[in-house]
């Protein structure tokens, strides 16, 4: 039985990552090896890998399940991740959804059942 994914993020500087990831989407150290870190958020853990290549992150993403989806939304407008064309809205398949992007192009895409 499946218990719970833990999405490897490509970064061209891990340290600064993780500092980006605690200081604009709210998440704590959990450890960081200079090449290879982790991250955490609530039950949500990321996982930092040391990669040069900004194509693969810039198409890498990963889907979060979140509940209060407005307020998650506002504080990430104030944060200034949000993707220019990920703005929060109600999608044909009855998800409200959003599209945030960490400083080297990873996607997180929130979302919330209604």
């Amino acid at each position: 039985m499946f218990k719970y994914v833990v999405p490897k993020f490509p970064a061209a500087n891990v340290k600064a990552s993780v500092e980006f990831y605690k200081s604009k989407f709210g998440f704590v150290e959990l450890f960081n090896y200079g090449d290879y870190a982790a991250v955490k958020r609530d039950s949500v853990e990321i996982h930092l890998w040391e990669c040069q290549d900004k194509n693969i992150a810039e198409n890498t993403a990963c889907r979060i399940a979140v509940d209060n989806i407005e307020v998650l939304y506002k504080e990430y407008q104030q944060a200034e991740v949000i993707h220019p064309n990920g703005a929060l809205e109600e999608k044909s398949w009855g998800r409200k959804e959003f599209v945030a992007l960490d400083m080297d192009g990873n996607g997180l895409f929130f979302f919330e059942d209604d």
